[in-house]
């Protein structure tokens, strides 16, 4: 299945090792968005809103078994870092995720974790432990 343009993660943009020395400010920023991340309720709502494109807070919030002003609350951080975007039909509002590499971010993340829940499980001496 060929990637559609929109679905793409970032314009090509150079290799880290290439990039010029990351500034403070560079920093600070991907940090804001790591801490919006940062957060077990954001990464499920991010999940079902992949999972099903698009919801309305009401779906979203049974869907993940929160209360719809918590999902609101959430929604509304993500929307300020640029992640979700609302659209509003007649009195409900729906979601969708409208940047693409934080789908990417979201599943190395998830990855990562597998794989590293899996290295602790093979060391020597840690089996039984839960990582």
């Amino acid at each position: 299945m060929a990637k559609n343009k929109k679905d793409e993660c970032c314009a090509p943009k150079p290799k880290l090792a290439e990039r010029r020395l990351m500034t403070e400010r560079d920093a600070l920023e991907m940090e804001a968005v790591f801490k919006v991340l940062a957060n077990g309720t954001r990464l499920r709502l991010l999940h079902a809103l992949l999972k099903s494109g698009e919801l309305c807070v009401g779906d979203l919030a049974n869907s993940v078994g929160m209360r719809q002003q918590a999902v609101s609350n959430q929604l509304q951080r993500m929307g300020d870092r640029g992640i979700v975007e609302a659209r509003r039909d007649g009195l409900q509002m729906f979601y969708r995720i409208v940047d693409p590499c934080i789908i990417e971010l979201v599943d190395r993340g998830w990855c990562l974790t597998e794989d590293a829940a899996e290295r602790v499980a093979k060391r020597p001496g840690d089996e039984g432990k839960v990582a």
